[in-house]
């Protein structure tokens, strides 16, 4: 990874307003996940108590940024039914809620007459994306950023449009 996650890290708490995700793809080979994911298939599950065993440092650093005011969403597009990845996603996006994050689900269906993006990104503040770019397997291939404000308006606009069609995380049943 071009950006290593102290960076990305860095760059989210350099944040003063908000940091918005975008995913549209039906399945990550993220390495960190992979694992994570076997387990879960073979019945694993995530305890609601036990926050330390929740993914870490990523929740930390949620929980850093929105306590200092920062507004943290994620809009995930998915195909439906969803695939057993995203049914692992969902099972642990509790997780990121507790820690402070905003998630909404949009069926790829009802995204079919909006303008997005050919990739996954962050922005942030409204002025930085940061697009992350996968192979067709889903793993991470390298990292895109620009502050052409053209690009950001474009992303912000994608963004709010998938946002207001979403349905936020704790109503999405998988």
């Amino acid at each position: 990874m071009s950006q290593s996650l102290t960076n990305f890290a860095d760059l989210l708490r350099s944040v003063k307003e908000s940091a918005v995700h975008l995913e549209m793809r039906d399945a990550y080979g993220v390495e960190n996940e992979i694992e994570e994911f076997a387990a879960w298939r073979k019945g694993h599950r995530l305890d609601p108590s036990d926050r330390e065993s929740w993914w870490r440092p990523w929740l930390d650093l949620v929980q850093e940024v929105t306590a200092k005011g920062v507004a943290m969403r994620r809009a995930r597009i998915v195909s439906e039914p969803v695939s057993d990845y995203i049914r692992f996603e969902h099972h642990g996006t509790f997780t990121n809620a507790a820690a402070g994050e905003q998630i909404r689900w949009l069926s790829r269906r009802e995204a079919s007459d909006l303008k997005l993006p050919g990739n996954d990104f962050w922005l942030f503040d409204n002025r930085l994306v940061q697009f992350n770019i996968f192979d067709g397997e889903g793993r991470w291939v390298h990292t895109d950023q620009t502050d052409e404000p053209a690009v950001a308006q474009f992303c912000a606009t994608a963004f709010r449009a998938v946002w207001e069609r979403g349905i936020p995380h704790e109503k999405y049943n998988v």
